[in-house]
């Protein structure tokens, strides 16, 4: 396999085109090639190198990532951003999704990005309803999605799990200017559990969070708790990134647990929306990162519902950072 390595030295960087190979349990890695000390380089000197066409095609993808993730970094760099002290040193990278983001997938014809998009909402449902314990597995989810295959030994509630999903989704993302209300927050819920639990609107009746170090807003202040949501994300919504505010803004409303069953779906599904609202992409919470991302929420927990606490929401928005990324990269490109 190749790869590009990028070498970072002094204020500058120097790229390689980089070979790995598995031998006796270990893997050996050998830099083939110096490829410049920019990404126009690297393109350029790439199509230098007759020899290694067939390698370099076999790891296109990987290589076409590393090549728009680094070019669209380089251009966030050149803005000389002031630095947002919630990505942690991280705000060029967040910025390069958005600038491609904008520049090159909005800018695509309508079926390939309905077809990307068809793409982020397979995994997305597979994985934000694999955190609540859907046993249905990825491949069984793109049957379902996409060629309407019943997975066999799964139950209807899994099943309606993932097409809840989906459905809720694409009608989000079809309505970007939609206002978050309780109607709105109510109704995705709603939807979202349609024909899996009856149980509709906020509850009124206390419940306990198994596995947290919280108490659940008790049931009779939900509506008000859920009242100081909405004026908290209101007045942040024009002084915190999207990402920031989406991030902080899932957590308060799994903090309060406004609705007897899910909450963590719809918590998610409503974190994309800010972003969705914000001309920004969406991002997924993967299955594989489920103790990070529990961790993360904990220590969140601590902090005060109401406050913006920089120390104890440090490690939820730093996971959901390299989450956006990660996300980004890996559908949208």
């Amino acid at each position: 396999m190749v790869y590009i390595y990028k070498k970072p030295i002094g204020n500058g960087n120097y790229y390689y085109l980089r070979a790995s190979e598995r031998k006796k349990g270990k893997i050996l890695a050998k830099d083939i090639a110096y490829l410049g000390s920019s990404i126009e380089e690297v393109k350029s000197n790439l199509e230098k190198l007759p020899k290694l066409k067939d390698q370099i095609r076999k790891s296109y993808k990987k290589i076409h990532s590393f090549l728009e993730s680094n070019h669209f970094l380089e251009k966030a760099q050149a803005l000389k951003l002031k630095q947002d002290s919630f990505l942690k040193g991280k705000t060029e990278e967040v910025e390069a999704c958005r600038l491609h983001y904008y520049d090159v997938f909005n800018r695509l014809d309508g079926l390939t990005k309905k077809d990307a998009f068809k793409t982020y909402v397979i995994e997305f449902a597979y994985n934000t309803a694999s955190i609540e314990g859907n046993t249905i597995n990825l491949d069984e989810a793109r049957d379902l999605l996409n060629e309407g295959i019943t997975p066999k030994g799964k139950t209807l509630r899994e099943i309606y799990d993932l097409q809840n999903t989906e459905k809720v989704f694409f009608e989000l993302l079809s309505s970007p200017n939609k206002e978050i209300t309780h109607e709105l927050i109510i109704s995705i819920h709603d939807k979202l559990l349609e024909n899996i639990d009856e149980r509709r609107g906020y509850r009124t009746t206390d419940i306990l969070v198994m596995r947290s170090n919280f108490d659940a807003t008790p049931g009779k202040y939900v509506k008000t708790d859920m009242d100081l949501l909405l004026k908290w994300y209101y007045g942040h919504k024009n002084k915190l990134r999207p990402l920031v505010l989406a991030s902080v803004f899932h957590h308060k409303f799994e903090k309060i647990h406004p609705f007897m069953d899910g909450n963590g779906r719809t918590g998610r599904m409503i974190m994309n929306y800010i972003l969705i609202k914000s001309n920004w992409p969406p991002t997924i919470i993967h299955k594989k990162n489920r103790n990070e991302y529990l961790d993360a929420m904990r220590e969140a927990d601590l902090s005060d519902t109401w406050k913006l606490d920089g120390k104890h929401y440090a490690s939820l928005i730093s996971y959901g950072t390299d989450e956006f990324i990660d996300t980004y990269w890996s559908i949208f490109l």
